[in-house]
């Protein structure tokens, strides 16, 4: 029996998701895996609403699975040393993920491979999951990533982006219990904003195709209106993957139009801004342009900005619209 691993991070969803279904083309049975990393709660990125709109994922990508004769299998603890456990656990032959882009997803590749170094697994990356385009399939001459945005478009425009994979219709475990720790909950996480959007791919692919058959279409005029509720509103589900950046830009383009265009002008913005994250992990805390901005660190001054009271109105709505809504 040939047996993956399929390790899910910041894709968790089942459509158009080349990771598992590369898995389960390769592999008799499969074991959809999520590891809850102790490093990211050492590092401060456990806010609420991250972790309630996490447990929304988990949860019904778990179900989806279940409908298909699996279930996501839950560990908790250092990615590496989870991985290989189950390995030994289930003799895997191969653990597939999702190739990064930050600085901690690229520690984590490395630290697997050591992991696995010296076991008969093997390790496999899949480029062009959290992105439309892989941060690296267009360069500039003589370097490894574009820093101006224009010629990076026109390049990424060029390349072409990847065609849509279907949701698997079967995904079978290997013979035997394996233990999972529970799926974590909304309960108890703190303070979550009070109209925090749903996690999980349903709720994603709802917002998407009521996204691209309403206000799409105005997209390119209301885009910028910062009064207007005119965005896709899709940022969190892009950043856990619950939907596909590949699969909107086809959709986008299928519908055409100006407010199509704008749309997929602005994923490839975000396609950008990854390839500038994989070339420099220091882009994630400090501008990589610098500008001599002088800043000065006054505590009440920054509580008044994140609770919208500096009395500059236009900072103030933005950041209390950012607290009701957490995006």
């Amino acid at each position: 029996m040939n047996v993956a691993v399929m390790l899910f991070t910041s894709d968790l969803r089942l459509h158009d998701n080349p990771v598992l279904c590369s898995a389960l083309r390769d592999a008799d049975r499969v074991v959809p895996l999520f590891v809850r990393d102790d490093a990211v709660h050492r590092a401060g990125f456990d806010a609420p609403n991250r972790l309630a709109f996490l447990a929304d994922c988990l949860a019904d990508l778990d179900a989806g699975l279940r409908k298909r004769g699996g279930r996501l299998i839950v560990r908790t603890g250092p990615v590496a040393k989870e991985v290989r456990r189950l390995v030994e656990e289930t003799g895997a032959g191969a653990v597939h993920l999702a190739a990064g882009v930050s600085g901690y997803a690229q520690r984590r590749e490395e630290q697997l491979r050591t992991a696995l170094a010296d076991s008969d697994c093997e390790l496999r990356l899949h480029d062009a999951v959290v992105t439309a385009l892989a941060p690296g399939r267009v360069v500039p001459t003589g370097k490894d990533h574009f820093a101006v945005f224009t010629p990076y478009f026109r390049r990424w425009e060029a390349a072409g982006v990847r065609g849509t994979l279907t949701a698997p219709r079967a995904v079978r475990l290997p013979d035997g219990d394996l233990s999972s720790d529970p799926l974590p909950s909304r309960d108890g996480v703190g303070d979550v904003s009070p109209a925090l959007a749903d996690g999980g791919e349903q709720a994603g692919r709802k917002l998407v195709t009521s996204w691209l058959s309403g206000d799409l279409a105005d997209y390119a005029d209301g885009h910028d209106d910062l009064a207007g509720d005119a965005t896709s509103r899709l940022s969190p589900h892009l950043h856990f993957g619950t939907v596909s950046a590949a699969e909107l830009v086809g959709r986008a383009r299928e519908k055409g139009g100006p407010g199509g265009e704008a749309f997929v002008r602005q994923l490839a913005w975000r396609d950008f801004h990854h390839q500038v994250l994989a070339a420099r992990h220091d882009a994630s805390w400090s501008d990589y342009r610098p500008r001599q901005d002088r800043w000065r660190s006054d505590e009440d001054e920054i509580t008044a900005w994140k609770t919208g009271r500096t009395g500059y109105p236009v900072v103030d709505a933005a950041m209390r619209q950012l607290a009701h809504e957490g995006w």
